[in-house]
């Protein structure tokens, strides 16, 4: 399946992963939203739709490589508001300008994205704001794998106790094992009492082999007890945790399967995507006793005037 052309939008559906995932899989940032699997998963949320458009040769495209000479434009929307995400590269003045009639603001922009148009913007009337609250959290993946030094001694002290309360493995989560994992998320459901990104969760672990995400799924006392899944996201480089459940009744399994996982990942990511605290004060506490090494930045376009 073909993906329309500007101004068309269709939603997104499985048919268009072999037009969207290569040129998603080589943006260079690491921004979690910006994978085939992200975008498929949480599709009903932001009903999201997308386009191609040819960006011309006198157009600046960011940081996409020069064979790909189209980029891809999605449109969302959320709490009765409009807005539209470029992932690979910015789009021209006037198409820019066609989209703002039609939507609220502009979202997601990465560094890669916004660098080579920065200058240009104000004259355009777009202003430009920092997105703090979507911010993903970076950490190096040996030091999740280790958590050595002082910096992590909380954390190495709840693995610590994990392990030597319980018998625990870890195992590769395949196809066989999801009715398992499965047990493990509806156990969550039923504990936190909300739905939250329960729908997503399921379907996830329904498509994970289709949407090319990898996990691992952990026991404790051969009963399962806590699963993550994610994947690879900056051309590469970088590790996406898109989710990570457990059965909070074992003290410390989060901060096992934390360290766990990294350990299990090959040297060849270096740094590990945990993605954004939306906002919420627990949540950016907690993502910040882990020393996140930098944050993959996002930014808000919206019209002046």
């Amino acid at each position: 399946m073909e993906l329309p052309c500007y101004p068309g939008f269709t939603p997104i559906s499985l048919e268009l992963k072999p037009a969207l995932h290569p040129l998603l899989s080589l943006t260079p940032d690491g921004v979690s939203e910006y994978t085939f699997a992200n975008l498929y998963l949480f599709r009903k949320r932001y009903n999201y739709k997308v386009c191609q458009y040819q960006v011309s040769a006198a157009e600046p495209t960011g940081n996409v490589p020069s064979e790909a000479n189209q980029t891809i434009i999605i449109s969302g929307e959320r709490e009765g508001t409009r807005f539209f995400m470029t992932p690979c590269a910015a789009p021209g003045r006037d198409v820019l300008e066609d989209l703002f009639k039609t939507h609220d603001y502009w979202k997601g922009i990465s560094d890669s994205v916004l660098n080579p148009i920065r200058a240009d913007l104000e004259q355009w009337g777009i202003a430009i704001t920092e997105d703090r609250d979507n911010f993903d959290y970076l950490y190096l993946r040996t030091g999740l794998a280790e958590l050595s030094g002082k910096k992590y001694h909380k954390k190495r002290n709840l693995v610590n106790a994990f392990t030597a309360a319980y018998q625990y493995r870890e195992a590769p989560l395949t196809a066989a094992l999801i009715p398992q994992a499965m047990e493990v998320l509806n156990r969550w459901k039923q504990d936190k009492g909300s739905d939250a990104d329960y729908i997503a969760a399921q379907e996830a672990l329904d498509l994970f082999t289709t949407l090319d995400m990898q996990g691992a799924i952990y026991y404790v006392n051969e009963k399962p007890a806590g699963w993550c899944l994610g994947e690879s996201l900056a051309r590469g480089s970088m590790f996406g945790i898109h989710f990570e459940k457990a059965i909070d009744e074992y003290k410390g399994i989060y901060q096992y399967i934390n360290q766990a996982f990294a350990a299990s990942l090959p040297d060849s990511y270096t740094h590990i995507n945990r993605e954004q605290d939306l906002g919420d004060e627990g949540l950016r506490q907690a993502k910040e006793t882990y020393r996140p090494v930098g944050f993959v930045r996002k930014y808000v376009g919206k019209r002046e005037g």
